[in-house]
C-alpha cells in the first residue's frame, strides 16, 4: 500500500490481501466484508442449498488466506481469483455429488410465503433454480455469473479460464435450454402477463 494512512475501507483488494499476509487481521475482515456477499451469491446460484453455498464461500476464503503470502500483484484481480475458485469448488462438489445415491441428497427446504405475490416470486425462483441446476456446470456457471451476478463476459472468461467466445457460447446455450425447459410453465408462473 502506498500510503499507510489510507483507511482500510478505501484500500484496494490487493493492498488488503498484502496487509493480511503481513499479519493484519483487520485487512482480512475488510476484504471479507467487501467480497464475501458476491462470492456467497455466486455459490448460492450454483449450489442446491444455502448451507452448501456457505461452505463453498468459506472454503474459497480459506484458500485465499492460504495463498496470501505468495500473491503476485498484477497477475489477477483478487475478486476474479475468488470467482474462479468458487466456480471450481462448486464444479467439484457437483462432480462428487453426481455419484451419491438419492437417499444421501437432502430434501429441499419448504419456504412458504405469506401472500400470493411472494408465492409467485418463490415459485419463479424455485423453477429457475431447478432448471439452472439441471444445466451442465459450465453453462450454469456462465449463466449465473452473467445474468444473476452481472459479471461481464471478459470477467467470466478470466474466472472460468475460457475465451470470451466460449463464455458467450456457454451463456447462449444455457439460456436457450432454460427458456425451452421453462416454456411449459410460463403461464403458471405468470411470465405471460
Amino acid at each position: 500500500m502506498n500510503n499507510a494512512f489510507v483507511p482500510l475501507e478505501f484500500a484496494s483488494d490487493e493492498d488488503l490481501l498484502a496487509l493480511y499476509a503481513r499479519g493484519d487481521p483487520r485487512a482480512a475482515k475488510q476484504l471479507t466484508l467487501r467480497l464475501a456477499p458476491a462470492v456467497l451469491r455466486l455459490a448460492s446460484n450454483l449450489m442446491p442449498d444455502k448451507a452448501d453455498a456457505e461452505d463453498i464461500t468459506q472454503e474459497a476464503f480459506l484458500r485465499l488466506w492460504k495463498i496470501a503470502p505468495n500473491w503476485e500483484r498484477g497477475q489477477a484481480k483478487v475478486s476474479t481469483w475468488l470467482w474462479k475458485v468458487t466456480a471450481n469448488l462448486c464444479t467439484d462438489w457437483h462432480r462428487k455429488k453426481k455419484n451419491a445415491s438419492l437417499d444421501e441428497i437432502d430434501e429441499p427446504a419448504d419456504g412458504r410465503p405469506t401472500n400470493e405475490a411472494r408465492l409467485m416470486d418463490h415459485d419463479r425462483a424455485k423453477a429457475l433454480k431447478r432448471e439452472l441446476l439441471n444445466l451442465p456446470i459450465r453453462q450454469r456457471t456462465a449463466v449465473a455469473m452473467r445474468h444473476l451476478e452481472g459479471f461481464s463476459n471478459p470477467e467470466i472468461a478470466v474466472a472460468m479460464g475460457l475465451s470470451v467466445e466460449a463464455v458467450e457460447s456457454l451463456t447462449a446455450r444455457g439460456m436457450k435450454t432454460l427458456r425451452r425447459n421453462l416454456i411449459g410453465e410460463k403461464a403458471e408462473l405468470g411470465w405471460d402477463q
